[in-house]
């Protein structure tokens, strides 16, 4: 059977009978098209993009532009996919308006087919004038990096009772503003399985166990591409990383050595037109 475009209906149709969804990120048209072909459910152009591409400290400095030049390539890299902008830090935390049109723009521009934004039930009425504009939204609460300094550093969310049965009302918030999924992120495993099971939209866990309706983990961390930081919930699928560094010294080691390029790695010349040519120098 031919693929078709993934749609939220698709996702939620897949947590009604329960069938794992997955998600994974990508941040450019090459990335785009290998995790298409994967077939994966949903492509996150994640503000991570932040620290594994541009080399920031955290996901903070992020800004619309650069969100928006690296949605526009991921989406000329995927045909199937169903994906997600993060909306990056203060694009709609401080005004309403503005986070419905930057929200739009991620559609308009980035050509994307929902945003996501961090935050739980105080960002239930801007996640609820984005989705009155005919955006969806996916949600995130728990670890949100955006807000790591104010949580004290990249720590697990929910370990106490009373935090636990926070993230489980910010859930129900979110998904009562119109939410139609929400990341879980470095969450434990029982409270992301109470969430999972209170929701009727999907929930993609990264750091949250196997309860969740999905998972979700960073193109970098997953391939071994970035060693800054390694989270506990990362499983290395390869460790390509490695396997570049050392086909760039090889590269070094052959140029220096005169091992590259060879006559098969160059265009050839008539031995007339050569001829014809070296005359013409000469003259």
């Amino acid at each position: 059977m031919s693929r078709k475009k993934v749609t939220i209906l698709d996702l939620q149709r897949k947590k009604n009978n329960k069938q794992p969804l997955t998600m994974l990120t990508a941040y450019d048209f090459t990335g785009a098209q290998l995790v298409d072909n994967a077939e994966i459910d949903v492509i996150l152009v994640g503000d991570s993009l932040g620290m594994v591409v541009l080399g920031y400290d955290s996901t903070v400095p992020v800004t619309m532009a650069e969100m928006l030049h690296h949605c526009r390539a991921v989406a000329r890299g995927t045909q199937y996919a169903f994906t997600v902008g993060d909306m990056p830090f203060l694009s709609y935390q401080a005004d309403m308006a503005e986070a419905v049109r930057n929200a739009g723009l991620l559609l308009k521009e980035g050509r994307m087919d929902s945003v996501k934004l961090e935050g739980g039930r105080e960002m239930a009425l801007t996640v609820e004038a984005v989705s009155r504009a005919g955006i969806p939204v996916m949600g995130h609460i728990g670890l949100t990096p955006q807000s790591q300094s104010k949580l004290g550093g990249y720590r697990v969310q929910g370990k106490t009772a009373v935090s636990a049965h926070n993230l489980v009302q910010d859930a129900l918030a979110l998904e009562a503003a119109g939410c139609y999924s929400i990341v879980l992120e470095a969450v434990p495993e029982p409270v992301a399985i109470v969430i999972s099971q209170k929701l009727t939209i999907p929930t993609f866990g990264i750091g949250a166990g196997a309860g969740c309706d999905g998972q979700v983990l960073v193109y970098h961390d997953l391939l071994g591409l970035f060693d800054r930081l390694q989270p506990r919930f990362v499983k290395q699928y390869a460790r390509l990383g490695q396997t570049a560094l050392d086909a760039l010294v090889a590269f070094r080691e052959d140029v220096i050595n005169g091992r590259f390029p060879t006559v098969e790695h160059t265009y050839p010349m008539s031995v007339e037109e050569e001829a014809e040519f070296r005359r013409m120098i000469a003259e």
